[in-house]
Order: structure tokens, then sequence, then C-alpha cells
């Protein structure tokens, strides 16, 4: 994943949202949790001058995390760390906005993830997922809608906005990143011949779930407010 910064979330969709909700971006409190490489903390800290802690268990990409913020001129707002998510919804409280973005079911289903996330936002505050939708409840990997919709407001929270992703602009940001990851692939494969059967497995496990989200579920990002 060297060449690629922006891994899962849309930065810019993510900077959309939040701007229009957080009325004093300056003073806001954000959370990005399994924050990965830093893409969508850095640009809420430039952009809108947000106060941004990001949480993710690869001590490699909280590395990198921390050089671009300090590149980008925001290493003042931005706090990384090493963490699991997890354990960090259970003692980070009071945000003003919690991301989540693009790790599926890690804390759990829609009525679990959302009773996590809630306990970590002040009253008022904002969630922001990004997600994706199944057809129905048979997926065992991703959940309809409907059951999203439902979690929603078991939760008592309100959904203020929800991006659903246009097909043909994820297709063709997929091919070009999964291009730079088989590259990389074929490099490690040289490098390492006897662990050439895992490279090959990730970016096939890569490639399917590319194909997933162009033609049997919908990536979305959702909005919500407590």
């Amino acid at each position: 994943l060297q060449d690629l910064w922006e891994l899962g979330s849309s930065p810019a969709e993510i900077v959309e949202m939040a701007s229009r909700c957080l009325t004093k971006p300056k003073e806001a409190r954000v959370l990005d949790l399994a924050c990965g490489k830093g893409a969508v903390s850095v640009r809420l800290a430039r952009d809108l001058g947000c106060r941004v802690k990001g949480i993710d268990l690869l001590p490699d990409f909280v590395r990198y995390a921390d050089n671009k913020a300090s590149e980008f001129g925001v290493a003042s707002l931005c706090q990384f760390v090493v963490g699991d998510i997890n354990r960090a919804v259970e003692r980070e409280t009071e945000y003003d906005m919690v991301i989540l973005g693009a790790v599926g079911d890690v804390l759990g289903g829609p009525e679990e993830t959302l009773a996590k996330l809630g306990r970590t936002i002040r009253r008022g505050g904002f969630l922001l997922i990004d997600d994706a939708y199944a057809d129905d409840e048979s997926d065992g990997v991703y959940h309809s809608r409907e059951r999203w919709m439902a979690s929603v407001r078991a939760a008592g929270m309100v959904l203020v906005d929800e991006r659903v992703s246009d097909r043909d602009e994820l297709s063709s940001l997929n091919r070009e990143q999964q291009d730079r990851i088989a590259r990389r692939a074929a490099e490690l494969r040289i490098r390492y011949p006897d662990k050439a059967s895992l490279f090959d497995g990730y970016v096939e496990s890569q490639q399917a779930e590319c194909d997933d989200l162009e033609t049997r579920i919908t990536g979305v990002t959702l909005l919500l407010q407590a």
C-alpha cells in the first residue's frame, strides 16, 4: 500500500460533509477511528482547522500520518496514535465528530457499532460512517439499508446526510489503486518467493472487494447526529 495515501474513505467528501455540520470547525474535536495513513484527518485539519485525533493499529501508518501532518503544516492540530479502536471507543468521549471509515464490522453489526460510537460523541455530536449497503441481509458481511436505518432509529440518532458512491467513479478509482497494489505485490513476490501465495491472496481479496463494490453492494457515507 506504499503508493496509496487515501485508503478507503474519500477525504474530499468527508471534509465537505463535515463543513456543513460543524458550525465552529476550529473549535471542534474530531476522532478518526482506523485513520489509516491520516489522509482524512490531515485534510480536516488543513481545510477546516479541526483538532483531530487519529487512531490506527499499524505503527507504519501512524508514522506516515505524522509525516503528512508535518508536510501540510497541521502537526499542531493532529495527534496520531497506535491503538485498537475497539478499546478506543471505551475511553474516548465528548467529541464533536467521530469518523469510522471503510473498516466493515470491526466494531460489530450496525446496532453494536452505533451503540459504541454513540458513547464517544457529545450530545448533538455527529458520526460519519463510511460503509456499504447490501441488497438484503443474506450477505453476512454488509447489511441492508433497512437494517442500518432501523439501527439509527434505535440508537436515537438522526440521518443528516447520505452519500451513495458513483459506480463509474468508483470503478475508475478501483482500477487505479489495484494496478498500484498489484505492481508492489509483484515486487514482493520476487523478494520473498516463499511468501508468494500470501501476496497473491491479498491482491485477489482486494479485487474481490472491488468487484463487490461495483456490482453487488453499494458504497455509502452516512452522516448521523446524536
